[in-house]
């Protein structure tokens, strides 16, 4: 199907033409070579019409594995639900400048079917196992108060690109229900169709999508793609791998655990061997077995001369660990690592959570700002984004308590180095500001140079105003003398700058 004829298929059922009967083909093997020896657990993940995409058999094979694994295998599970304790242990909280739109916010975030503080953890975790979240927006008349509905990935047959710019979702369209209904949902894109888009799109997204919008979010795809990935995608055949080998190293263990009696009789012909067998019962523990020179027992053990398999779960693991940018010693394989190793080697895997966090955050901003806008369109507000009156910023927690100990020995430095090139006219002390403000960033302590500058020469005034007033031993007589003084000359002052 032709990339026009996909669009007039999503157009009103009397608009599209009759369609022509398929030749019917038998499909293709899903594994691949079966000689191969192993098999795949997520299967043959070809691309379809978009080669940016998994096939819609593969892309609902990977979510029903994301989700299989992450019930029960440990890793799997682990690699999900560690990010989320740093991302969202202490809770998250969403905050404007605006006072009216704080109250909309709070409302918004605390209502009880939104309830985004009990819901925001497993929202969170279907996003990394999915790929992919997808929420129907409900605008109450009267007063544009907005709800969400959850529309579960896995109902979603197909996410449409705007045909000029492929980047950009316009609409989702679900797989039929039992009732063999389909919906279209037009894609919430913050602003008015017809500036954001051509003619042609907006006129598909008006007629095709009508059964209401969505807010679409979603994760590891190109940016032509239309469909997000889970987190889990590249580990699955390993994570299955590791736990196949480790219910091997089990059966192993039993079989080394296993033994015989062997009971040798000398001298003895085979019905004589025969007839100790059916009388000879194996000795229980503590027991005596009284036997003459011609009768030998032994117990004999499997020696299947395995080698040491540790080394060999190691090398899985971390193959597990390192695609998810985990370092080894978080998972119990501390290896030679000591205290500063780890410290260090926990760097990359913090990047990589600040990253998610930054998506996070832009998510939920990002619906802040439609329940700002859907409340003002209710109420005939213009919204402008550039006022930050209109912006709203999730406040998540630290990704890690710091050691502020090196960053205060740090900052004692700075200071002192700063005072003494000011002292020597080597300085500003705009700029030494904002040397000691890049050092006060690692506490999150964020200022503007310039603007602290200022405050703080009008406090040091004002303090020395204080002081001087409250000085026992001052000259009042003197200090109106050099007021008045003072005055006299910033007006003289004046009257030559305007001749």
């Amino acid at each position: 199907m032709g990339v026009l004829d996909f669009f007039k298929s999503l157009l009103p059922a009397q608009e599209q033409p009759a369609p022509k009967p398929a030749p019917v083909r038998e499909a293709a093997g899903a594994q691949g070579n079966e000689d191969s020896g192993w098999r795949a657990l997520s299967g043959d993940g070809l691309a379809s019409m978009n080669d940016r995409d998994l096939q819609p058999m593969a892309q609902e094979r990977m979510q029903k594995l994301a989700e299989y694994l992450w019930q029960t295998n440990l890793i799997a599970n682990r690699l999900t639900e560690l990010p989320l304790a740093y991302l969202l242990a202490e809770g998250v909280t969403m905050q404007c400048t605006d006072d009216k739109h704080q109250r909309l916010l709070n409302a918004w975030w605390s209502d009880p079917i939104n309830n985004w503080p009990m819901k925001l953890e497993s929202r969170v975790r279907a996003l990394g196992l999915l790929g992919e979240q997808c929420y129907i927006t409900n605008v109450r008349e009267g007063d544009g108060f907005v709800r969400l509905g959850y529309l579960d990935p896995r109902q979603i047959a197909t996410v449409v690109n705007d045909p000029g710019n492929p980047e950009q979702p316009i609409g989702v369209v679900t797989k039929r229900d039992g009732r063999g209904r389909q919906y279209k949902y037009r894609v919430v894109v913050l602003g008015d169709d017809a500036e954001l888009f051509s003619v042609e799109t907006a006129r598909i997204r008006a007629e095709a999508f009508t059964d209401g919008e969505v807010m679409l979010f979603q994760l590891n795809k190109f940016p032509n793609g239309s469909r997000g990935r889970s987190d889990l995608l590249g580990q699955m055949d390993w994570l299955d791998a590791y736990d196949s080998f480790l219910f091997a190293e089990l059966d192993r263990w039993d079989y080394l655990r296993r033994f015989v009696w062997d009971v040798t009789m000398t001298g003895s012909d085979p019905q004589a061997v025969e007839e100790y067998k059916k009388t000879f019962k194996a000795p229980e523990p503590n027991s005596t077995f009284v036997h003459n020179d011609q009768i030998k027992l032994e117990a004999k053990s499997p020696s299947l001369q395995a080698a040491d398999t540790s080394e060999s779960a190691r090398i899985l693991r971390n193959h597990v660990l390192g695609g998810a940018t985990v370092p080894e010693h978080w998972f119990g394989g501390g290896g030679d690592v000591n205290r500063s190793a780890a410290s260090e080697m926990g760097e990359p895997t913090f990047k990589m959570y600040s990253m998610r966090q930054g998506f996070l955050k832009r998510m939920l901003e990002e619906m802040g700002r439609f329940v700002l806008l859907s409340h003002a369109q209710t109420t005939g507000e213009t919204v402008d984004w550039a006022d930050e009156k209109w912006q709203c910023t999730a406040v998540f927690p630290e990704l890690l308590n710091r050691d502020i100990t090196k960053f205060a020995s740090a900052m004692q430095s700075v200071c002192s180095s700063v005072i003494q090139l000011i002292n020597a006219g080597l300085m500003t002390e705009e700029t030494a500001l904002k040397t000691v403000a890049d050092v006060a960033q690692r506490f999150g302590q964020d200022f503007d140079a310039k603007t602290e500058l200022e405050a703080a020469r009008k406090e040091a005034e004002a303090r020395e105003k204080k002081r001087a007033a409250a000085d026992v031993f001052g000259n009042p007589a003197a200090d109106v003398a050099a007021e008045m003084k003072r005055q006299k000359n910033a007006q003289q002052d004046e009257t030559g700058a305007a001749d």
